[in-house]
C-alpha cells in the first residue's frame, strides 16, 4: 500500500461513506468525523476475515461462502480469502 496525502472523494466515494456514517453513528443526530468512519470499516474489514478463519472448523465451506463473498472479500472454495477489490 502507498500512503498518499490526500483522498479524491468522487461521488461514489462519498456515498459510500454517507452509507457507512449512517452505520456507525449512535443515532440520527450524531455526525462522525470521516476518520472514524475509515477506522469502523477498516476495522470491520479485518474482523471479517479473522471471522471467516474462526468459521472454518465449524461451519461447510460452502456456507461460509455463500455467507461471507462480497465485492472485497471472495472466497475460493477450499482454500484461502482473497482480495477482490483490485
Amino acid at each position: 500500500m502507498t500512503k498518499r496525502t490526500s483522498l479524491k472523494l468522487t461521488d461514489e466515494r462519498q456515498r459510500k461513506l454517507d452509507r457507512a456514517s449512517a452505520i456507525v453513528a449512535e443515532d440520527e443526530y450524531d455526525d462522525p468525523p470521516m476518520s472514524v468512519v475509515i477506522d469502523a470499516a477498516l476495522t470491520h474489514l479485518v474482523e471479517s476475515e479473522q471471522n471467516i478463519d474462526d468459521a472454518r472448523g465449524e461451519f461447510d465451506p460452502e456456507t461460509i461462502q455463500e455467507i461471507a463473498n462480497t465485492s472485497v472479500i471472495g472466497l475460493r472454495y477450499r482454500t484461502a480469502v482473497e482480495n477482490k477489490w483490485r
